[in-house]
């Protein structure tokens, strides 16, 4: 019998492996290879704009940033340049996220500063996971307007929370956390939380804890602990709207 108990155990930790990691699905990854997914600054690929075909619009109103993650939790960082992907000059276009649960998750609106409209230049999304940090890029086109989530944009059962995580922070910016859109530095301290489960309600929580525990049924404090995200409040009801219209 244990043989067969550890070929069991095998088999199980082979298909977690299999599945570990993430794919970027919204806006398209301009390139991924699971093998090269903690190669910085984008997977192990090098974006190129002289491929059209994986060169797609982003609107700085706030565009739908959709992905599926192969570990139980990971720490979600979006950031953005207009340089070359292996600069330093990071913009971070969000709080920082903490998926917990595999699967499917899609913030709906994520902005970009309006001055990059009609600029070319590279999404960046890294997950802190597990097994480390890893990367995934998309070439854009920064347009006017706002971005309208599609079939690609689709959140599983799963809850997200707002949260400090210094490795990530230490990836955007010149010196510290990176910035909103409008400049203004982002918080690496306490953080209002919306929370996302299956069927894709939004709730609110605060915390000061780096590594808060995600409660469904918050919706009484949703717009109450909007105060303490300063320059990211308008983003968090733009998101609350765009929930409760899935």
């Amino acid at each position: 019998m244990a043989p067969v108990v550890s070929l069991a155990s095998a088999t199980l930790l082979f298909l977690s492996a299999a599945n570990a990691h993430f794919t970027l699905n919204t806006p398209p990854s301009f390139g991924f290879t699971e093998d090269k997914e903690a190669i910085a600054p984008c997977g192990g690929f090098t974006p190129n704009f002289d491929d059209k075909s994986k060169v797609s619009d982003y609107h700085v109103g706030g565009e739908p940033i959709g992905m599926k993650l192969g570990h139980p939790q990971a720490n979600w960082l979006f950031r953005a340049t207009l340089d070359s992907p292996d600069t330093k000059n990071w913009t971070q276009l969000f709080p920082i996220v903490m998926q917990s649960g595999l699967g499917l998750f899609c913030e709906t609106s994520v902005p970009a500063p309006d001055s990059w409209v009609g600029k070319q230049g590279i999404l960046s999304v890294v997950a802190n996971a597990p097994d480390g940090i890893l990367y995934q890029c998309a070439a854009v086109n920064f347009v006017s307007g706002t971005g309208t989530p599609g079939s690609t944009c689709t959140n599983g059962s799963v809850q997200a929370s707002f949260v400090s995580d210094s490795q990530l922070s230490a990836l955007v910016g010149p010196s510290s956390g990176g910035s909103s859109p409008s400049g203004s530095s982002s918080s690496s301290g306490s953080a209002s939380t919306p929370s996302k489960t299956s069927g894709g309600g939004s709730s609110s929580t605060s915390s000061s804890s780096s590594s808060p525990s995600p409660t469904k049924n918050a919706a009484p404090s949703a717009f109450g602990g909007l105060l303490s995200l300063g320059s990211f409040a308008p983003v968090v009801v733009a998101g609350l709207l765009g929930y409760a219209m899935l």
